[in-house]
């Protein structure tokens, strides 16, 4: 079947195709710069001061009878350092696939709208309206 709008079906959907590509690769690229920039700062030992100390005011705030009853983070280590350490690249492939299926089922979409009524083949006919 000849495609009705030539070949600016075809641009489109190289169009498409690049900004689904480049929406998947901006963010996990940007989270890696930011990454080796916040593993650097919090590697320094006045953050893990600071998160011990933290925790040492959460153990005395325990004991505290109230309505508010607090509870000591378990990890010895700041939430984000271990966030971006241990578990970076399942977010990043977290990202992949939900940005990937969500990303290229509105791909379709548009891809969809954008060809029109008819790129789905020709209407069918009335009943007795056959050709003879």
């Amino acid at each position: 079947m000849v495609n009705p709008t030539g070949t600016r079906s075809g641009w489109l959907t190289l169009v498409v195709l690049l900004v689904w590509l480049a929406a998947l690769a901006t963010p996990p690229v940007f989270l890696a710069r930011w990454r080796t920039t916040r593993l650097a700062e919090l590697s320094n030992p006045a953050v893990q001061a600071n998160w011990t100390e933290f925790r040492d005011a959460m153990r005395t705030q325990t004991d505290r009878s109230g309505p508010v009853q607090r509870k000591v983070p378990k990890s010895a280590e700041p939430p984000e350092l271990v966030w971006l350490r241990d578990y970076f690249w399942l977010a990043v492939a977290a990202w992949l696939v939900l940005g990937g299926v969500l990303g290229g089922f509105l791909a379709l979409v548009v891809l969809g709208v954008a060809s029109g009524p008819g790129a789905a083949g020709p209407k069918p006919r009335p009943p007795g309206t056959e050709p003879a």
